[in-house]
């Protein structure tokens, strides 16, 4: 095993250094010259880019300026727009404050006092003096010696010159009472192991320093004048939690390596273009969200705006999406928009169907035949009536154009140094072997799945949807016993050898009851690792039930399956709920567990609470179309236990007396 490390990485946020150099430092302030970053401050206080001394509940200085302060991730936090306009709410509380302060009763000031001095700044009961020593002054702020009190008060947005993303700093020297720290550094260290001389995981860490030392000559980054922040400036992995997040080219992209951050230029007609933003705005976000907590930024600019940019056929696939959330999020009846949805889906199909013709651009196909796979799983309510071309029916030419590319042979070959799984793969992988339990089939790249979990390496599934990949393994074996059992290609006697041995492997993978705990830390930091486990907790409970309910002659009145059933109840106490948590995610565990719950069963309450906690995002996409077929199959189930038929009613069945034809993921 060997470690290997890299070098600083120069921010770009250094303010406009002083005219003078600062005298000579004594040991002691030499020592606080730097000083390392927090990354687990409120919310608040990261967008107005100020200190945080981290306070329970509230930190000092969003109390001091009546600001809501927030550990937890806001939803505003994902999304430039609204961020822009969260930072123009804040401005307007703070100038409401220091008008507020203004109008009080002030001192006289004498001669000799520096401009300002007079009004009431902050004091040791509000910002350490620590903080002051080693943060670099802002002009706006009170403790600046620069800051003019008399001024009229002004927080024009455009006044942030785009080039920098710190407000430029003009000491007074007349002033200038305290020494500044214009620059800070970056330390990047990234450690590789290696296994046999062969390289496996790397991980990295970033700690932010300030320092008097000038970094070396860097360019700066160019952002868009429309940005106040540029996401490339940070490395969120550490931003947004208390663990580390995914690397920033864990994926091999059909489009390439990732780009540094960028406007995309997205090619759409005027008509189309409220679409567009309506689907960068308010669905995009919901489509990789465990992906988005792994790499905050991830989905969004690594995969989804460059397919915009790129692939005509994607693009339709995503304004159609677009208008079925609008459809269905604001109630919109008539022609228009059901025009809209048919418009897009027909060109996305046509667009689809002419490069199949041309036998080109696979990967580009392929990823847009996933995009028209999973991304309805996001949107839509289940009485969605519009015409359309079943899931599998897509995912059968996705299946044809995997093979096309040989990404089974790379995964399984390249599996001992693989470090880039391709994302294309891992999310055909997530539909094929969760989708292969709704149509009772086996799933397409069964024997690839069995020899990665016979390798013990990653398909990047856990990174991607939250489920660790040896648990998606083992669901894809059950899901083909599940086959074999339906197609009677198996007695009964070896149906439970079978079922025995994937318990014991399922036994393999049990972990220690302390390991799993609440995904927060005490500031309110999502832990992406934490949030992992519990999820695959969460599967692995559900694998269980899956397994059980093929033993031959299978109630769900036994004793195991409703201990099964109690004890993933009780798990889910540990995966947050309502509309920032992950409900979402774990859409297929919970129609598992809930197909075997009985009328007194704790899960149908726990999972009441959860809808109710979810609000109207309940209705939508996997989730609502989950809690309408398990409505369904209480209601038929319940009503054979009251005649004590002991018929079991499968939720396939159901959904095939219904018509429905879910992809419930």
């Amino acid at each position: 095993m060997a470690t290997q490390s890299t070098g600083q990485t120069p921010k770009a946020v250094a303010t406009v250094a002083p005219k003078s150099a600062p005298a000579k430092a004594s040991p002691q302030k030499a020592a606080a010259k730097m000083h390392r970053r927090s990354r687990s401050g409120c919310f608040t206080c990261r967008l107005r880019r100020k200190k945080c001394d981290e306070g329970k509940n509230q930190c000092k200085a969003c109390k001091h300026l009546g600001l809501k302060c927030e550990y937890k991730r806001p939803m505003w936090w994902s999304n430039n727009e609204q961020r822009k306009q969260q930072k123009e709410s804040i401005k307007n509380i703070i100038k409401h404050t220091k008008l507020s302060e203004k109008a009080a009763p002030i001192g006289t000031s004498s001669a000799g006092t520096p401009p300002g001095l007079s009004h009431s700044l902050p004091t040791s009961a509000t910002y350490s003096e620590a903080t002051a020593h080693t943060r670099a002054p802002s002009v706006d702020s009170q403790s600046s010696p620069g800051y003019d009190f008399n001024q009229p008060l002004s927080y024009d947005y455009h006044d942030y010159q785009p080039h920098i993303v710190s407000p430029p700093y003009d000491p007074n020297p007349q002033y200038q009472l305290f020494p500044t720290t214009p620059y800070e550094v970056d330390i990047k260290t990234t450690r590789q192991m290696f296994v046999n001389d062969v390289p496996t995981r790397r991980d990295s860490t970033i700690s932010t320093y300030s320092t008097y030392q000038p970094p070396p000559p860097h360019p700066l980054p160019s952002f868009p004048e429309d940005e106040w922040i540029n996401e490339n400036i940070y490395d969120t992995g550490d931003m947004f939690s208390a663990e580390e997040g995914l690397d920033f080219d864990f994926f091999d992209f059909s489009h390439g390596a990732p780009q540094a951050s960028q406007q995309a230029l997205i090619q759409v007609d005027d008509c189309d273009r409220p679409l567009l933003d309506h689907f960068i705005d308010n669905v995009l976000r919901l489509i990789f969200p465990i992906l988005e907590v792994n790499q905050h930024g991830s989905a969004r600019s690594e995969v989804i705006l460059p397919a915009l940019e790129s692939n005509r056929c994607y693009l339709h696939c995503c304004l159609s999406v677009s208008a079925i959330h609008l459809k269905s999020t604001r109630g919109l009846q008539g022609e228009q928009i059901d025009s809209d949805i048919m418009r897009h889906r027909y060109a996305a199909i046509t667009e689809l169907c002419e490069a199949l013709k041309l036998d080109a651009n696979h990967q580009q196909i392929l990823e847009a035949t996933l995009g028209m796979i999973f991304f309805q799983c996001s949107v839509g309510r289940p009485g969605d009536a519009l015409p359309d071309i079943p899931w599998h029916s897509h995912f059968e030419a996705a299946t044809s154009l995997v093979r096309k590319l040989e990404l089974p042979h790379a995964m399984v070959h390249n599996s001992n140094a693989q470090v880039h799984p391709p994302f294309n793969m891992t999310l055909a992988s997530w539909i094929d072997i969760l989708g292969a339990t709704m149509l009772g089939r086996s799933p397409q790249f069964a024997d690839t799945y069995r020899e990665k979990n016979q390798s013990g390496s990653t398909s990047g599934l856990c990174e991607l949807m939250g489920c660790e990949d040896n648990m998606m393994y083992l669901i894809s074996e059950i899901a083909c016993l599940d086959a074999l059992k339906a197609g009677n290609g198996i007695n009964d006697m070896q149906l439970c050898q079978l079922i025995g041995s994937l318990g014991q492997s399922l036994d393999t993978t049990e972990v220690t009851p302390e390991s799993l705990a609440w995904p927060y830390s005490s500031t309110g930091a999502l832990r992406p690792r934490q949030l992992s486990r519990n999820m695959t907790s969460i599967f692995r409970l559900a694998a269980r039930i899956y397994l059980c309910s093929l033993v031959p002659h299978a109630s769900k009145a036994d004793p195991t399956m409703q201990g099964l059933v109690e004890r993933f109840t009780s798990s889910l106490q540990l995966i947050p709920h309502g509309p920032d948590g992950f409900d979402r995610s774990i859409v297929w565990p919970l129609l598992i567990a809930g197909s075997q719950s009985t009328a007194h069963s704790s899960f149908r309450q726990t999972l009441a609470g959860r809808i109710a906690s979810l609000g109207e995002h309940a209705e939508f996409g996997s989730f609502g179309r989950m809690v309408r077929l398990l409505q369904e199959v209480w209601c038929q189930s319940d009503e054979a236990d009251r005649a004590e038929s002991g018929q079991n009613v499968h939720w396939r069945d159901v959904m095939q007396q219904k018509g429905w034809d879910f992809l419930l993921i």
